[in-house]
């Protein structure tokens, strides 16, 4: 009998017998030369616990077989050698003498060097893609048999029928516009009746949603992107599922789901983990709560769901060959289970980066999850970085709000300043929104001034800039906050579209103009040293201005922002001690020069300039 096992892209013969079917398998396939000896195996049929586990494979011990609350869950811990081969390791189902059914389970050969694969890093540029609003590459899958949610552009909450072939389609202009990494909203399987475009409530950890593509596509995506000098981050959801996923119907046991499986909303007061008030109930309505009840919050305190959702992740890096991992609403995760995830991971890709989502305007609560802070409870992150929340509110109220003591530009540099509470702030990913706040454009009024000086900080900022699909053509959100509007379909992404970004035609005049210098600006920063690892030394804004250096051996850069309505002159002479020895200047995207102490600054305008000796 030959059996489709969701997640994996073979088709595998099984030898089944009428008593015993095996509905599902995860993970599908393993690799032999991982870090970790250790791979659990969730082996999901009907009355599978009844039966013995034996198999027979060199460099392959079965440590245990373990049973829980389903009888139709079996759950096997394999122990591999260092020296273990390739090859088809044989499971073996049994009752008594009776051998219900041999399973061959696929453990393969690692591509070469991918435990050492290069995670993104400060010298990339992110590009954040909603896979459904981006571009329709195959109009054959809008709508999939056996999933509810159909095609209907016409709603902002409906599916609009973008895909991964669409983002395939158009890996050239990704590059041309100087994007280093994609990072795409998550793409596995979302069999919710309504709303499943965003992909943030997963029926399946091991499928890619159909009407996405296919597991095999994704891998290609990756593959295709790899060649023209782009990496693929995935986004990770560890906090919950949505309420349709295959779970739901079968819980392995009663402690799979927080709160025994009831709805309880969480309190979002994250400040509980840290407050040294807090009570047990603040703590546990945060972390165990549900955000709403169409997703059921895991709890991975459960050894075995957790296990499986480390290997989850591990599976996809490796399967797709990916350069990092979003982790999704990160400290909603147990914090044990977080610590055991990211040491995980690091442990087997020591050089790939993992960013985590924790939505707080407060740093010293981002601080604490990254590694290298000095935490007041002895906590273990190896989480490498952060989204740097603080600093996009500080640019958005410093560009908007009037200059004063203790507003405008200022706000930026108090942000900054209170870099001595992380432990890397080099390695924050900084941004000017993403996919669940109002755009950027929209944020700064709607002002192109405003817009350009925004772009240049975040990219010359300390950190990995990431910028949201469309933001280079100045898309907004003007008549509400919905997130339908603020992730619209990227013009000229479907068959009809009046205005196509990917070839500018019928782009407005400041929507082209935004395109191109969002392309210079990117692909400058591509060869801009002192970007990826200069020294970031600030001075106090004065009369309307921030003036910021990045310093390195062989780059050097002065970055100016200027709020006023009229140019200025740049007051050189209290910045002495970071322009010992330099003598002129170059604006970078106007190539204009000066020598030095005449630098000046157009009105409403940011300014990059590479100095010489």
């Amino acid at each position: 009998m030959t059996r489709w096992l969701t997640g994996f892209c073979l088709l595998i013969s099984l030898p089944v017998l009428a008593d015993l079917q095996l509905k599902r398998v995860e993970p599908a396939n393993w690799w032999v030369g991982m870090h970790s000896s250790q791979l659990q195996i969730m082996l999901y049929g009907e009355q599978v616990s009844g039966y013995q586990v034996n198999l027979d494979y060199p460099g392959v011990k079965l440590v245990k077989a373990e049973r829980v609350g389903s009888p139709n869950y079996l759950f096997l811990t394999l122990n591999l050698a260092k020296d273990v081969k390739p090859g088809l390791i044989p499971i073996k189902l049994s009752q008594g003498e009776h051998v219900a059914l041999v399973y061959d389970y696929p453990l393969l050969a690692r591509d070469n060097a991918s435990a050492e694969r290069q995670g993104f890093s400060n010298k990339d540029s992110i590009y954040l893609i909603t896979p459904d609003r981006f571009a329709n590459g195959d109009l054959s899958n809008d709508s999939v048999p056996g999933l509810e949610d159909k095609l209907n552009r016409a709603a902002l909450g409906g599916r609009h029928g973008g895909d991964l072939q669409g983002i395939i389609n158009h890996l050239d202009y990704i590059q041309a516009m100087g994007f280093t990494q994609i990072w795409l909203n998550p793409v596995l399987e979302n069999a919710m009746s309504s709303y499943s475009y965003h992909g943030y409530a997963a029926t399946d950890f091991y499928r890619v949603d159909p009407r996405y593509g296919s597991n095999a596509l994704y891998q290609q995506l990756a593959q295709q992107a790899k060649a023209r000098g782009i990496g693929v981050i995935i986004d990770v959801v560890l906090n919950h599922i949505g309420s349709q996923h295959w779970w739901m119907s079968d819980l392995p046991s009663a402690d799979w789901l927080n709160f025994a499986g009831q709805f309880v909303p969480t309190t979002h007061r994250r400040e509980a983990l840290h407050d040294p008030y807090a009570t047990e109930w603040d703590k546990r309505h945060f972390s165990d709560g549900w955000f709403v009840e169409t997703m059921p919050d895991l709890n991975q305190r459960n050894p075995l769901l957790a296990t499986y959702l480390i290997q989850n992740s591990i599976w996809w890096v490796e399967y797709a060959g990916l350069s990092g991992i979003r982790i999704d609403t990160y400290s909603y995760s147990d914090p044990d289970f977080l610590s055991q995830y990211t040491a995980r991971l690091v442990a087997e890709y020591p050089n790939l980066n993992m960013v985590g989502e924790e939505w707080t305007l407060n740093p010293s609560i981002v601080a604490y999850w990254q590694r290298g802070t000095k935490r007041h409870d002895g906590y273990q992150s190896a989480l490498p970085s952060l989204f740097d929340f603080p600093l996009q509110a500080a640019v958005v109220g410093g560009l908007t709000n009037q200059e004063n003591w203790n507003s405008g530009l200022r706000e930026i540099y108090l942000s900054l300043a209170n870099d001595y509470l992380y432990g890397h702030p080099q390695d924050l990913v900084v941004m000017p929104d993403n996919h669940d706040m109002s755009r950027i454009f929209t944020q700064l009024r709607e002002d192109p001034q405003l817009w350009r000086m925004a772009m240049v900080l975040f990219a010359t900022v300390r950190g990995t800039p990431q910028f949201f699909y469309g933001t280079e053509i100045l898309l907004a959100n003007p008549n509400s906050d919905d997130h339908g509007e603020i992730r619209a379909d990227f013009p000229g992404g479907w068959p009809g579209d009046k205005q196509n970004a990917f070839t500018g035609n019928n782009l407005s005049t400041d929507a082209s103009s935004a395109q191109a210098y969002m392309r210079k600006l990117l692909n400058w920063r591509k060869t801009a040293q002192a970007v990826h690892n200069g020294r970031f030394v600030h001075y106090a804004p004065l009369d309307g201005s921030y003036s910021y250096f990045r310093l390195s051996e062989e780059h050097n850069l002065l970055v100016v922002l200027n709020k006023n309505d009229q140019a200025i002159k740049l007051d050189l002479a209290r910045m002495q001690e970071s322009l010992k020895g330099f003598t002129s200047a170059k604006e970078v995207l106007s190539g204009q020069t000066a020598a030095l102490p005449d630098i000046l600054v157009p009105a409403r305008s940011a300014g990059i300039y590479e100095l010489y000796k």
